[in-house]
């Protein structure tokens, strides 16, 4: 039977081939008088079938789409007319996914290097959610899908939520010259990113996120002259950030979040002026941060949590006037919130200081960030009265978290602020006369109670932040 299944697909193949070359009479449209429609050369329809074979659950798709550019369109395929002969399409774009009409890939859906060949005018591949997480499902990439390439017309290659996608990244995709972009989210991928990447000076995204990577960033990566989005988080990277990224002048993100990444951040990623999204957060990174960092200029987003910096709140964010968001939760930071340290960041929508050692007074001149409506300086140690003033503790509401910080008390005029978990202030005198203002000191002497139990207060968090960002950039790539 599967013989037999085989020659009818081959006899069908052939008849339509045939008929594509000899259309019937009254199907060909014509342009300028006589002169018919722009058609796919013969070995260009050949490869499609032979493509859609490999990846498609629907046998009929050949029958369904003989003229997958023209007459019997199908969304997934785009064909254009060659620029030295207008008789001639050239298929350019393929792209498989769920937003596609149907029919889905096969179980057991594969990639065959001979047969992407077979289209040797492709700019655009991409391939979304194919080949599922069942064992019988895993395929890699083969290394001749991409080897002698060097000449390709490839410009971009989007491998997206294809968690049976396995195996190493090919080194041989350092062939194709012209690729603008290259994403391999949310696969399989194990090993080492190859060094061979370096060679793709054409590049302008890179997108390995959400794989199981491991090793170094390598030092090639800075041979990337044109790269604007560089994104290698949520994987097992180790090692350090690697000096050479101060060479990537064009870098506009750069996302290494969630991995394995030690040491300091090296003083050559100053030098990044066109940097507006710099992501560092949940390594292993340790302070201090280097005062070069004031040199990025056109900086808006800067999430360094859950890294072990070990420091005071570093002085340097103080120079980044654009930042938007700021996040330093978990980062071992000790000593008091220094007053100024934020006072230039006009556009601050976001702080996020919790998870710290903080101790010291909460600086009233917080309040006079024009733009922030989220404040996050849960956890820490805290103490005296909170003297922000009413109108501002009344604007941000629940996105102003400082509960856990034990020292804490609230004046008469923000004791209608139940949400902050801070009791009011208790108004006494010393033993010689002098008034005080006991907020530490009544606990101290057992005046206070804990475990108040208030609703959690929805605050910035740099997974959303990162998620959205993510959204943007693939709309880009398409």
């Amino acid at each position: 039977m599967a013989a037999a299944s085989t020659l009818f697909y081959s006899l069908s193949l052939l008849l339509l081939l045939h008929l594509h070359a000899t259309p019937a009479a009254g199907s060909v449209s014509t342009v300028a008088g006589d002169a018919p429609a722009p058609q796919l050369p013969r070995a260009e329809l050949a490869a499609i079938f032979r493509v859609m074979a490999d990846l498609l659950g629907d046998p009929a798709w050949p029958r369904l789409h003989p003229r997958p550019c023209t007459d019997t369109p199908w969304p997934g395929l785009q064909c254009e007319v060659a620029p030295d002969d207008a008789r001639v399409l050239r298929a350019t774009r393929l792209h498989l996914g769920p937003d596609v009409a149907t029919p889905p890939c096969r179980p057991g859906a594969r990639l065959d290097a001979a047969s992407l060949r077979g289209l040797p005018h492709l700019r655009t591949l991409s391939i979304f959610g194919c080949f599922g997480a069942a064992a019988d499902d895993d395929v890699e990439l083969p290394p001749g899908l991409f080897a002698g390439a060097a000449s390709s017309s490839l410009e971009q290659i989007v491998l997206k939520s294809n968690p049976g996608l396995r195996g190493s990244i090919p080194a041989t995709l350092s062939g194709l010259r012209s690729l603008r972009v290259l994403s391999l989210s949310q696969n399989g991928f194990r090993g080492r990113i190859p060094r061979e990447l370096g060679g793709l000076a054409a590049l302008q995204q890179l997108d390995l996120s959400y794989n199981n990577l491991t090793g170094e960033i390598p030092e090639e990566i800075g041979a990337m002259a044109s790269l604007t989005i560089l994104d290698l988080s949520w994987n097992s990277i180790d090692g350090g950030v690697p000096a050479t990224l101060g060479k990537l002048q064009r870098l506009q993100k750069a996302d290494l979040s969630y991995n394995r990444l030690a040491g300091r951040v090296p003083p050559e990623v100053g030098s990044l002026r066109e940097l507006v999204f710099l992501d560092l957060s949940h390594n292993s990174l340790a302070g201090p941060l280097p005062s070069s960092l004031a040199g990025l200029s056109r900086l808006q987003y800067l999430l360094l949590q859950d890294n072990p910096l070990g420091t005071a709140v570093p002085a340097v964010v103080g120079s980044l006037r654009r930042l938007q968001v700021l996040g330093l939760s978990g980062c071992d930071l000790t000593g008091p919130i220094p007053r100024g340290a934020f006072a230039a960041l006009a556009s601050l929508t976001a702080l996020s200081l919790d998870r710290n050692r903080l101790d010291g007074p909460i600086p009233a001149s917080l309040a006079a960030l024009p733009h922030l409506g989220q404040l996050n300086l849960s956890q820490n140690r805290l103490a005296g009265e909170i003297a922000l003033p009413g109108d501002f503790v009344a604007r941000l509401g629940r996105r102003l978290d400082v509960r856990g910080n034990d020292e804490l008390c609230v004046g008469r005029g923000l004791q209608g602020s139940g949400y902050l978990g801070a009791p009011p202030c208790v108004d006494g005198h010393n033993g010689d006369g002098s008034p005080e203002r006991s907020g530490a000191a009544a606990a101290v002497g057992g005046g206070r109670r804990r475990g108040y139990g208030y609703a959690a207060v929805a605050m910035f968090d740099g997974s959303a932040c990162h998620l959205f960002v993510s959204c943007l950039v693939l709309v880009f790539q398409l």
